[in-house]
């Protein structure tokens, strides 16, 4: 009897190694293609409006322009530029995405005239005050995560996988997401951001989505809701542009004082 059950403790140990391995399998083979259909784009602008509400429902808009460029051997470049309202107008941040470690990340302040540098320690930190951070601005590359398929589950009327993404870098201010992918697009739609203790912290949804130049997906609208201060911010965008011509460049941190 004792060696029936070593044997069968054996046997479950392998079964359950073996599911944890195609879990992961499955997992890595969705975020694959999440990352191959949406190469090739090249670069993009657009228009945003961020709106922050507070525990109380109060709001403050922002009026901010966008520039990304696609990466190659490393993750993609991207740009922010504040217009408007007055105190924030002229600020701008820089991000040069790596596939490994901690993002290359600067804001230029015009009222000190000067550009920061954002510690890799502080990338975890908020936004410009928003509910977004510093690590949610950068792109998301395929090699920043392991990954687990969780299940099949419907989200609104649409057959999603439901992934966890587990960040590589210990820095991260997060310990997992949670992402629901639909299975006809591999579009994202929701993603909930769990703290480094484990307990949920934000929700993204993404919504109204386009498709541009007959391949890419764009949402129109990302809703970040903040679980344990109440807050909420919405970004909104609009006027979006592709392979308008941008080029490493545009992207020079030497170069961000002078950004228009």
């Amino acid at each position: 009897m004792k060696s029936f059950r070593i044997i069968l403790i054996v046997l479950l140990s392998y079964l359950f190694i073996g599911s944890v391995y195609a879990s992961e399998g499955k997992g890595l083979e969705i975020a694959t293609e999440v990352d191959v259909r949406d190469r090739g784009f090249g670069d993009t602008t657009s228009t945003m409006t961020m709106t922050l509400f507070d525990q109380y429902g109060n709001s403050t808009s922002r009026k901010i322009r966008n520039r990304t460029l696609e990466g190659t051997d490393e993750g993609d470049l991207s740009l922010v530029i504040f217009d408007t309202p007055a105190d924030v107008k002229g600020t701008a941040f820089l991000s040069h995405t790596k596939k490994s470690g901690s993002d290359d990340q600067w804001l230029y302040l015009p009222a000190l005239k000067r550009v920061k540098r954002i510690a890799s320690s502080n990338q975890a930190g908020p936004f410009m005050g928003s509910e977004f951070a510093y690590e949610d601005i950068s792109s998301q590359e395929l090699e920043k995560y392991t990954y687990k398929y969780l299940r099949n589950e419907d989200y609104q009327g649409l057959d999603c996988f439901v992934l966890e993404y587990d960040p590589i870098d210990r820095k991260s201010g997060y310990s997992k997401q949670i992402v629901w992918i639909d299975t006809n697009e591999y579009r994202s739609h929701k993603i909930e951001f769990y703290d480094r203790k484990e307990s949920l912290l934000k929700t993204l949804v993404y919504k109204n989505y386009s498709k541009y130049i007959g391949k890419f997906w764009r949402a129109d609208v990302f809703e970040m809701e903040n679980h344990q201060t109440g807050k909420k911010t919405i970004l909104e965008f609009d006027d979006w542009k592709f392979q308008t011509g941008l080029s490493a460049k545009d992207f020079n941190k030497k170069s961000l004082k002078k950004v228009r």
